[in-house]
């Protein structure tokens, strides 16, 4: 039997992270992982995902040449199946990197073999056991497809295996519009699919403020028809290979898109040998500012805990839990803010609070609001869409967080996580220098707006007056 101070079962993302931890205090470890090896963002996430997203962009721009005087946009033309070719190159460029990194950070402590828990302490792998101080959990999570739609086959996609289609479908129903169906369902009828969308939630992209979700579903709904707010249900008939249903009304598909979240990755795993009580979906609560499961020493990281699906999300609990195992304690660490994007067209994303959390708490908060549609920069590019709210304390100006469906969210989503991050106030934020013409001067005028609502309680100026300025005069 083989003895160890850590294993980390997983070798993705989040057990990567875990393993960057680990080797500061032991050499004394095991990574065990069945492969393929090169992390879930890489091979079947983030990276391919994004390679199919610009190119569908870059296509789309066309409808905008005319009114630029460019001519000839009526002659492009877009392969899919060429593109898809496009996209795998990228992914196993991406894919091909990870797997060396994964493999040098590891050496000769890989088992590429699945693993089972026996104990707290111990492990099975590749026909062999293994005792060990600590467990590092990192096994991840797949797409999740309800049981009764495997009776369809190869015709139920998921983004597993959207990007391995060497012919791509020319009529797909997308079901499921959160981050990976809105992505890649714009994504594919930008390049020629047929799409239509469905999801038994009437929001988009996992938006709870109302007015930002109006406005995204009519931009996004421009590409593709969108119903929402009924279950989609599916079945198959000698004329058709595989019929949505909505409502009272059905249309025939040649594949449906299954984008309804995933399903952690526990089978055989052997989490019943913990000792500890399992919830329904047959996971052992724990702590996340820990990672530790009960008083165990075993520690879960990144999508495998069903939390927040997020990489950067799996990277900081993979450092937790591997900090954790190697010292053998229970460290608690403090969360980054929330921070959520989804790149379609406008992007989306929310930060910090998001407004159905602010009220069902019932804090009182001022909403700042910008309507992009307005917006300078966004009208030069011609993508002048989308709505922006900021969300502040009514008492103290602090800024708590944001929904947006705007050009550009990512890079102001940013910035407004680093405002939070830091519990900065509105009229600290508007401290800030923004330059002209960018997309950032629509986060000042929301910014503004919420100034404007706080200014019975505040009168903070936008400048610092002298004495307390942080630099010297630049001229």
């Amino acid at each position: 039997m083989t003895e160890k101070d850590a294993v980390i079962i997983g070798a993705g993302s989040g057990g990567l992270s875990a393993l960057r931890q680990i080797k500061n205090a032991t050499d004394n470890y095991l990574m065990i992982d069945p492969g393929p090896l090169g992390t879930k963002c890489a091979r079947v996430g983030c990276m391919p995902s994004k390679a199919l997203i610009k190119a569908a962009n870059d296509f789309h721009r066309r409808h905008k040449f005319q009114s630029e005087g460019i001519s000839g946009a009526e002659s492009l033309s877009i392969d899919p199946d060429s593109v898809m070719e496009y996209v795998r190159g990228m992914r196993d460029k991406f894919a091909g990197n990870m797997e060396k990194v994964t493999r040098k950070l590891a050496g000769d402590n890989l088992i590429e073999a699945k693993a089972k828990i026996l104990a707290p302490d111990m492990v099975e792998a590749g026909g062999e056991r293994i005792k060990t101080k600590s467990i590092v959990i990192a096994t991840g999570a797949s797409p999740l497809i309800p049981s009764p739609w495997r009776e369809f086959g190869d015709r139920i996609l998921t983004s597993e295996t959207i990007f391995e289609q060497k012919h791509i479908p020319k009529k797909i129903a997308v079901i499921g519009l959160g981050v990976i169906g809105l992505e890649l369902g714009q994504a594919l009828s930008r390049i020629g699919t047929e799409v239509v969308g469905f999801d038994m939630k009437e929001t988009l992209g996992g938006l709870t403020d109302e007015s930002v979700k109006k406005r995204a579903i009519e931009a996004v709904g421009s590409d593709f028809p969108i119903h929402l707010g009924e279950a989609a249900r599916l079945s198959s008939t000698k004329d058709c290979k595989i019929t949505v249903c909505y409502g009272d009304h059905c249309d025939c598909y040649d594949a449906v898109l299954a984008a309804m979240g995933v399903s952690p990755n526990i089978e055989g795993l052997g989490l019943e040998n913990l000792g500890v009580e399992l919830n329904d979906r047959g996971l052992p609560n724990f702590n996340p500012k820990t990672a530790q499961i009960s008083d165990l020493p075993v520690y879960i990281a990144g999508d495998v805990n069903g939390c927040r699906p997020i990489l950067h999300e799996a990277l900081d609990e993979g450092f937790i839990a591997g900090k954790n195992a190697a010292a053998g304690q229970d460290d608690c660490f403090c969360r980054r803010v929330p921070l959520r994007i989804v790149f379609s067209d406008p992007q989306i994303a929310a930060v910090g609070y998001m407004r159905e959390e602010l009220e069902t708490t019932g804090r009182e908060f001022v909403v700042g609001r910008e309507d992009f549609s307005d917006q300078a920069r966004a009208a030069l590019e011609q993508n002048n869409k989308g709505l922006l709210h900021i969300y502040a304390d009514n008492q103290t100006a602090r800024f708590l967080g944001a929904e947006m469906a705007i050009p550009g969210a990512e890079h102001i989503a940013h910035q407004l996580a680093v405002a939070a991050q830091n519990q900065m106030t509105v009229f600290e934020m508007l401290q800030s220098p923004f330059y002209h013409p960018v997309l950032e001067e629509g986060l000042r005028s929301a910014l503004r707006n919420a100034a404007s609502k706080l200014k019975d309680k505040h009168t903070q100026p936008e400048l610092l007056v002298c004495g307390s300025c942080p630099e010297s005069p630049l001229c």
